[in-house]
């Protein structure tokens, strides 16, 4: 059976004026068989105009960005087959994948911001994709 991590991620900031935002995982850890499809769920709470991401975060490594949410078309791509919609009418940004691997077993982080990276305003934070590299071109295998 293969064992595919989501640590439960609940980021909050305070945006000037408005209260915060905030991301929740409901889901500690869950276990899918290799062949399976993947869900791992993301719901948020924020009335602006948002950016959502996905990280993932193999043994011994950093975080690493596995796909984000800026605009445009709802569903987004991600690396290794992941895939995530945008569904503001369910505040949610759920990970799918249609079948899971052995190697995707890693921990997994939903994460949003209300700036777009390289602008002024907005929260006082560094956005997440400045956090953490982006991966283009470099392999996710975990083990």
């Amino acid at each position: 059976m293969l064992s595919v991590t989501s640590l439960l991620f609940g980021m909050l900031f305070t945006v000037r004026g408005t209260g915060g935002q905030q991301v929740t995982q409901p889901d500690d850890h869950i276990a899918v068989s290799e062949g399976a499809p993947l869900e791992l769920r993301c719901k948020y709470s924020y009335g602006g105009s948002l950016y959502l991401f996905w990280y993932v975060q193999c043994p011994h490594q950093g975080p690493q960005l596995l796909l984000k949410y800026m605009s445009g078309p709802t569903l987004v791509k991600g690396t290794k087959g992941f895939e995530a919609e945008f569904k503001k009418s369910e505040t949610s940004f759920h990970l799918k994948k249609p079948s899971a691997h052995w190697s995707d077993s890693a921990q997994y982080f939903c994460a949003l911001s209300d700036t777009v990276p390289g602008t002024a305003g907005g929260a006082a934070h560094k956005p997440p994709e400045t956090l953490f590299p982006e991966t283009q071109g470099q392999s996710l295998t975990c083990f």
